[in-house]
């Protein structure tokens, strides 16, 4: 969070910040230890927070609650409660056209403007089904630093179903059964995992063909090979 905060001094800079306690980092990191450096790059850019996860009309209240504690509020024309111009939310997750009015009406019986909130739809845009239907995400799991290693994983406090797997990971095949091994606890020797891209560099191609091959349901393979062979 600081190094993102240093690294852009300027502009408008993002930042998820539900990755462990979305509470903890408002209050503590961007409300107390990071408060100066945020106060300071206001006169050039706006830091907007983001929490990702949680029921988010609760979710949006309690961090404007928490924000307006710690950076202050003012009235606008209408008298409800504006942060400072250089902190903002972006609200993402769980946003789709019907969510939209129970967000915006638990804001506003909160007495907080409309105009502290940013709202970004990804998969809400769709039919529903989406890599949300079967929690799938690209998410870092392992990191060196200074030559050792650190396990990287979100666990955030507002949805345990949000936790991603850490460590060095292996997917295993056993019993019929595909097993992902965290925390570098299983068997390079059993693991299905191929190097894709490393260091920015793409080692192995695969044609479309051979995604949705690897990617079909094994029912399904057995009936289009039986209907192939009739």
């Amino acid at each position: 969070m600081c190094l993102r905060v240093l690294q852009f001094p300027s502009g408008l800079v993002a930042c998820v910040s539900d990755s462990y306690d979305i509470w903890n980092a408002c209050e503590r990191y961007w409300g107390e230890e990071l408060k100066v450096e945020v106060i300071k790059r206001g006169k050039q850019g706006t830091l907007v927070i983001r929490p990702d996860s949680g029921d988010p009309p609760t979710v949006v209240v309690k961090v404007l609650d928490i924000l307006g504690k710690c950076f202050g509020t003012t009235p606008n024309s209408k008298g409800y409660k504006l942060l400072p111009p250089y902190v903002r939310i972006l609200q993402g997750d769980g946003i789709r056209y019907e969510s939209l009015e129970g967000i915006l009406e638990a804001v506003k019986n909160a007495r907080w403007s409309a105009d502290n909130i940013a709202f970004g739809s990804g998969g809400g845009l769709l039919q529903r089904l989406d890599r949300d239907t079967q929690k799938c995400a690209f998410k870092c799991c392992y990191a060196e630093v200074q030559g050792k290693g650190v396990n990287v994983y979100k666990d955030p406090v507002t949805d345990k179903g949000k936790v991603s797997k850490k460590g060095r990971l292996t997917l295993e095949y056993e019993k019929g059964k595909f097993t992902t091994v965290q925390d570098g606890k299983g068997d390079p020797a059993k693991d299905l995992l191929v190097t894709v891209f490393e260091n920015g560099k793409l080692v192995k191609d695969y044609t479309f063909d051979e995604v949705r091959e690897n990617a079909e349901i094994p029912r399904v393979k057995q009936k289009r090979v039986a209907k192939a062979s009739v």
